[in-house]
């Protein structure tokens, strides 16, 4: 049983070690070649973890063989557009001008009700409003509304607008980040005094604090 779960440990890391070589994505921004490589990545390790009778090198050097071909695909199509053609394939746009394009439907086996239910996603319940649709690599659906149905910004009315920077989180689950204060220019002193505002006297009884780029504090206590 030790040896079960020490063989199961090493593969659990190697797994993990691998997936962060290969990027932070989401599984719907994956690119095919990558989802592939995963898929296998995770049976290659489920076998020998479940058999110990399998040598467990036999699961290590494939998971490491595939590693090595997702970074040299990746790198490959970094460098090359048409490698990154051929690789990851091109986006497909689906509406050109208002118009539904069938032929790029058909050709990407994308009916009317994938295409609605996409659009209901992006918030864009009637497509009579969308100008154009691409249909990107990952699979996802960039949506790009007619000029007269976009929501409004200030820069339509020339409105100047101040610079909206990152918040930064000072407590989060009772616990200071020291380093965050002294980004914000802020001391423990002004901290403290700001939490008595609010009838909290003990940093630990704060689930979390954070400072917006306006010098907001936003404060919730612990339940």
């Amino acid at each position: 049983m030790i040896i079960v779960v020490i063989r199961t440990l090493i593969l659990y890391t190697l797994v993990i070690v691998a997936l962060r070589l290969m990027g932070k994505r989401e599984i719907g921004q994956l690119q095919p070649f990558e989802l592939v490589v995963i898929i296998m990545i995770s049976e290659l390790a489920a076998i020998p973890s479940e058999n110990v009778g399998i040598p467990l090198l036999s699961g290590i050097i494939p998971i490491l063989v595939l590693l090595l071909t997702s970074l040299t695909l990746a790198w490959v199509s970094l460098k090359s557009e048409t490698a990154r053609t051929i690789i990851c394939g091109s986006p497909s746009i689906l509406i050109q001008r208002g118009k539904i394009l069938e032929d790029e439907l058909r050709k990407n086996r994308y009916n009317l009700t994938d295409l609605l239910e996409e659009l209901r996603i992006k918030n864009v319940p009637n497509i009579a409003d969308v100008e154009f649709a691409v249909l990107e690599t990952n699979g996802q659906l960039s949506v790009f509304p007619k000029s007269q149905k976009r929501p409004t910004i200030p820069e339509d009315f020339h409105i100047p607008t101040q610079f909206e920077g990152l918040p930064i989180t000072l407590i989060m689950d009772g616990k200071l980040n020291s380093t965050n204060l002294q980004q914000s220019n802020k001391d423990l002193a002004w901290l403290k005094r700001e939490l008595n505002k609010q009838s909290i006297n003990k940093i630990e009884n704060v689930f979390l604090a954070s400072l917006d780029s306006a010098g907001a504090l936003f404060v919730q206590a612990k339940q």
